[in-house]
């Protein structure tokens, strides 16, 4: 049964009682790390609902304020939140200021995860609603879903890109997960130009081999759109791919965010050295 948005509310752990994930959270293992923190940032896997709203808050945001998606929560959901069916079922990773006696401290960043079991329970992940994934279907025992990821205007740097990622590395190795897949969305302010020959560059160097490949159920209309353009992958989709990741297949149109969707899949295997030391303890 999906939880709606008073069902979170009324739990005290992320994901309800069915989070059986080691997301080292300071409270829930004796033996937990004590927070990663840089400067005034510290990253941490939720355990309260005041937690995991503030993420939502931060996710609503940067994609209803700033990028101008169409929301659609679940009624009786509260104003300004961003959030859907997954959120009861996922760990919600978020990078936050540290907070003083005087000023609070304050959610800078997020993604959420999905992990297979997890994604068992819901039915379906995300990404489903996006793409036909018939040829993952021996995989998804394996699949760990990445998504929602969001960073405060304010914080946009180098920094907390690298604690996030840093903390979905070793969630990953303490969980024996190892293919993380997720959407990495591209702006279409210029009608999609820019996403169509993105997606033409990056084929031929970085497309799965054809039985993982997915096909996206409301395609990017490609063959009305310039392919030509010198298009530069964006920070994110760069630092995938340098990481090892493949794209799975054409882009989709999310019409409701505004975007172009690459699906994606990394597989911790494949992971170059230097990022293995820098991400994971293995």
């Amino acid at each position: 049964m999906d939880m709606n948005e008073s069902d979170l509310l009324d739990s005290s752990a992320l994901g309800g009682p069915h989070s059986e994930y080691d997301v080292v959270t300071g409270g829930r293992h004796r033996q937990a790390p004590p927070a990663r923190r840089e400067g005034r940032l510290e990253a941490v896997w939720a355990r309260h609902a005041d937690e995991v709203l503030a993420a939502q808050q931060l996710r609503y945001r940067v994609f209803a304020d700033e990028m101008g998606a169409r929301l659609s929560p679940p009624a009786g959901t509260p104003g300004g939140l961003d959030v859907d069916k997954f959120d009861a079922h996922c760990e919600h990773l978020i990078v936050r200021t540290t907070g003083t006696a005087d000023v609070p401290s304050r959610v800078v960043g997020t993604y959420r995860v999905l992990p297979p079991a997890a994604a068992a329970r819901v039915g379906s992940l995300y990404i489903d609603a996006e793409f036909d994934l018939f040829r993952l279907q021996a995989l998804r025992p394996r699949i760990t879903e990445l998504g929602r990821s969001c960073i405060d205007a304010d914080w946009r740097t180098g920094g907390v890109v690298l604690m996030l990622w840093t903390s979905l590395g070793e969630f990953m190795h303490r969980n024996n997960l190892s293919l993380m897949v997720g959407c990495a969305s591209i702006s279409m302010h210029d009608g999609g130009h820019y996403a169509a020959s993105l997606w033409a560059r990056l084929r031929h160097q970085h497309l799965v081999r054809d039985e993982r490949r997915v096909d996206p159920m409301l395609a990017l209309p490609l063959d009305r759109l310039r392919q030509d353009l010198d298009a530069e992958p964006p920070a994110l989709v760069k630092g995938y791919l340098k990481c090892g990741a493949q794209l799975l297949g054409a882009p989709a149109w999310d019409p409701d965010f505004g975007t172009a969707d690459l699906p994606m899949m990394l597989d911790l295997a494949d992971l170059p050295a230097s990022y293995r030391r820098r991400f994971v303890a293995f």
